[in-house]
């Protein structure tokens, strides 16, 4: 098993870490501390609670939502890795915001690690880029990942002064794994939904799962204050080359390609949304700063190993 730091093995296993969002990257990073130390998650579900349990983490219910339901997470953990999304609709995240009021309760939080999205740079025309470039969000959904990174770095900086506390965000593309919830990456192969063609297509990035729960862990260990980070793999690649790449893994078709009017008229907003934006990720600090060995540099790699 990896592991992220092991001088501090010892003082790691006597920490409770609190995750928040503990879908399947969450549990992947729970597998990934446990037996180490004591992980704890919130969920919203009553009946999640026992599949939790078999899983080895405690399950505490609460709801972001109302932040009447997060009391009891007060000096509750000295760790927290913040999974969660915000809301479907606005420009805000008063989620993230009821967290950190709840976690503020009682300064014990040494360090927090945010998951947010590579989609707050906007469209960066297919420019490769590393973390120092200026988010432009373009869709509310971005503008809401935007408004939690700037809530974290203001209770950072005061939880820093205060309780010598830390955070850490890392800026996430699309996540990808065969045995990821959510299906097997040649679904939308199945579909046969489109892509664009190559004259009009955009560069994307990816993670494996994997990696993505070994760079949350290492963040809470190797995080410096304040600081973003890109948790991508090596690869860059235009989308419509990815699902070709899916498909012939899968020993599909590819699937049909359109010109960017085509895919106007044929797509809905959302879907649309997806396809306008492009951008090639630089990694240098989740290699040198996090050190986290990624098992999957590529998406060719993890889809072979899967």
């Amino acid at each position: 098993m990896y592991n992220p730091a092991p001088s501090r093995s010892s003082r790691f296993r006597q920490s409770r870490i609190l995750i928040v969002g503990c879908g399947d990257v969450g549990l992947r990073v729970a597998r990934q501390l446990l037996p180490r130390c004591r992980v704890l998650a919130l969920t919203t579900q009553l009946e999640r609670a026992a599949s939790l349990r078999a899983c080895g983490v405690v399950p505490l219910l609460g709801d972001l939502d109302r932040p009447d339901t997060l009391g009891r997470l007060a000096g509750l953990a000295t760790w927290v890795v913040h999974l969660a999304p915000p809301p479907g609709q606005g420009e805000a995240d008063p989620r993230t915001r009821h967290l950190l009021n709840a976690l503020s309760l009682r300064g014990q939080v040494r360090s927090l690690v945010y998951g947010s999205t590579t989609g707050v740079y906007g469209d960066a025309g297919g420019a490769r880029f590393d973390e120092t470039r200026a988010v432009r969000p373009a869709t509310p959904r971005a503008h809401r990942r935007v408004h939690a990174e700037s809530l974290l770095r203001w209770w950072g900086r005061r939880q820093a002064m205060a309780h010598g506390s830390r955070i850490s965000i890392l800026r996430i593309p699309g996540i990808y794994a065969v045995d990821r919830e959510g299906g097997h990456p040649c679904e939308r192969v199945l579909k046969g939904s489109p892509v664009l063609c190559q004259s009009d297509d955009v560069y994307t990035n990816h993670i494996h799962a994997d990696d993505l729960a070994r760079a949350c862990v290492a963040a809470l260990w190797r995080g410096r204050p304040g600081r973003v980070v890109h948790a991508c793999d090596d690869n860059d690649q235009l989308m419509g080359d990815y699902f070709d790449l899916v498909a012939d893994l899968c020993g599909l078709p590819h699937p049909p390609r359109l010109s960017r009017a085509e895919a106007e008229r044929a797509l809905s907003p959302l879907q649309m949304s997806f396809l306008s934006e492009s951008r090639r990720l630089i990694n240098h600090r989740l290699k040198n700063e996090l050190k986290v060995p990624l098992r999957y540099p590529t998406v060719r790699e993890g889809l072979h190993q899967d």
